[in-house]
């Protein structure tokens, strides 16, 4: 009986791991890995916990199958996230890399903001929350980087 719940537990968070979104929050191994992949950055300025058009675009975008397909072969995802709600907050040293990138990256405090940029952290566009299909979003993401 262990054995059996050994495995259906293994298969269950292995089921759960292929289907969640690979987001990084470390903008220095993102560049590393959209060097190393020749993939451009998506870099997401979210506020998870109290920002409707981040939810909605979570929802509508992010977290649907044809995006989450498309992205793991096509882009490196880096969430800069800032929580409001004391149960989602990050850690000191997250705090402070999402802060630094949104001084470098989002001087505007805008929110939902994403920027796509090249492996050494240029930036080739920039969009927001549109109500749109994760198809069309991601036409408009790789136009940045033709």
């Amino acid at each position: 009986m262990k054995k059996i719940l050994s495995i259906l537990i293994i298969v269950i968070a292995s089921v759960v791991t292929a289907s969640a979104q690979e987001w990084q929050t470390d903008f220095v191994k993102a560049k590393a890995i959209a060097l190393k992949e020749s993939k451009p950055i998506v870099l997401v300025f979210q506020g998870s916990d109290w920002c409707a058009p981040c939810i909605k675009l979570d929802r509508e975008v992010w977290s649907t199958d044809a995006f989450k397909n498309y992205a793991k072969g096509h882009y490196v995802m880096l969430q800069a996230d800032f929580p409001r709600r004391k149960n989602n907050a990050l850690s000191e040293s997250q705090v402070k890399a999402n802060a630094h990138l949104a001084e470098t990256y989002n001087t505007n405090g805008i929110f939902p903001f994403v920027v796509v940029l090249d492996g050494k952290g240029k930036v080739l566009g920039e969009t927001s929350y549109k109500k749109t299909t994760p198809e069309n979003y991601i036409k408009e993401l790789n136009a940045f980087t033709k």
